[in-house]
């Protein structure tokens, strides 16, 4: 009987949170990729983790990108590696509020862990951990009641959840947002649709027994979070590779923080 390595992969894995999740994961013994949208980047990030002998590769990605993904997986495929975990973490805060800033980060927050979780199912072992990185900011407060009743509807589906994001891109666009209900930040919503996404992925992958989930790290210092945040980068990653790690009946479908659950 072949024994396989527990084998991990984390998106926009090569500093920040993505880096020490990836050697949070690595130091338990999981054989890790990490993903960066250039390579160069990828590959220097593993390779400072060479002397330790911690098992980390990389592989170029690209969430944005759709042929990237596709690249992802049948890079994945021909190499014959199966996951035990898959950390969607690349993320963007972008400067401003306008139609391009909410687009932008509506494709690469919210479409890109829904794409690339598509794209690397097949890869996904029966039982494995599907971790959506997500943020307290993503909590429906700020949000109008038709609209929070909408993101938690529990028969919500893809392409509901997908209209919604439309209809919030549509109305930053012609300046409607505030009149139908939205809150003033792209982040907030696209993590608030990456919440739902998550419930509605738990409901898929049920006979696969893949438990996701999403967590908030909390205010950590990273380039994202900035220097006078709260937590260090080791406790907001420990937060994930609890998730990710979670017993085979651990929960799934919910959001965490600090292994506790947190409101939607």
């Amino acid at each position: 009987m072949t024994v396989h390595p527990l084998t991990a992969l984390v998106t926009g894995g090569n500093r920040g949170l993505g880096l020490e999740t990836c050697r949070q994961l690595a130091d338990r013994g999981y054989r890790v990729f990490l993903t960066a949208r250039r390579a160069a980047d990828g590959e220097a990030a593993a390779a400072g983790f060479e002397r330790s002998g911690l098992r980390i590769g990389s592989r170029p990605l690209d969430v944005d990108d759709p042929s990237s993904i596709a690249a992802l997986a049948e890079g994945l495929t021909r190499d014959d590696i199966a996951l035990d975990v898959l950390v969607n973490n690349a993320a963007v805060s972008l400067d401003g509020f306008d139609e391009t800033v909410a687009r932008e980060t509506i494709r690469t927050n919210f479409r890109g862990p829904m794409q690339v979780t598509d794209a690397l199912a097949p890869r996904l072992r029966e039982g494995a951990s599907l971790v959506m990185v997500s943020s307290g900011a993503g909590e429906l407060t700020g949000f109008s009641a038709k609209l929070r009743t909408a993101f938690l509807d529990p028969s919500l589906t893809r392409a509901a959840l997908i209209a919604l994001t439309d209809d919030f891109i549509a109305d930053v666009a012609d300046g409607t947002f505030q009149r139908k209900g939205w809150p003033g930040s792209a982040y907030k919503v696209s993590k608030a649709a990456l919440n739902a996404l998550t419930r509605i992925l738990a409901a898929e992958l049920k006979p696969r027994r893949i438990r996701v989930n999403a967590v908030c790290p909390g205010w950590v210092r990273t380039d994202m979070g900035g220097p006078h945040a709260s937590r260090s980068v080791a406790e907001g990653a420990r937060s994930i590779v609890w998730a990710a790690t979670l017993p085979a009946d651990g929960p799934t479908g919910g959001f965490f923080r600090d292994g506790r659950p947190i409101p939607w």
